[in-house]
């Protein structure tokens, strides 16, 4: 079963740096593009940025400069690297992917369960 795992998450000092990682498990035929969202409580989740199967990359103007989006299609895992972290952005973050789970299925979008960022100013 395709299933998407974050990790890295925690608590940092406001100006430090934090790695997230996200997995995509079960062995899926494909993957494609892949995003990373995140969501303050209480608020709509938000796109931070998305990286496509070549590795191209958009980002989010609030984050634009400070995180940067890796991917390791070997591993089926892709990255966010944060630096200059802010209070601002301390979320529960989120990626998804656009996958097909064998050659007879379309593709489709999965998610996965997050993980907490918190900056402490």
């Amino acid at each position: 079963q395709v299933q998407l795992v974050e990790s890295g998450g925690g608590l940092v000092q406001a100006g430090g740096s934090l790695r997230l990682s996200c997995v995509v498990s079960g062995h899926p035929f494909a993957v494609g593009a892949m995003d990373w969202f995140r969501q303050i409580q209480g608020k709509e989740r938000e796109l931070v940025g998305a990286i496509n199967e070549g590795g191209s990359t958009n980002y989010a103007d609030s984050v634009k400069g400070r995180f940067t989006s890796s991917r390791d299609n070997a591993k089926n895992t892709i990255y966010l690297q944060m630096a200059s972290l802010k209070p601002e952005d301390t979320a529960a973050y989120y990626c998804n992917a656009r996958i097909k789970a064998d050659s007879n299925t379309r593709s489709s979008l999965f998610w996965g369960r997050g993980t907490q960022v918190t900056v402490n100013s």
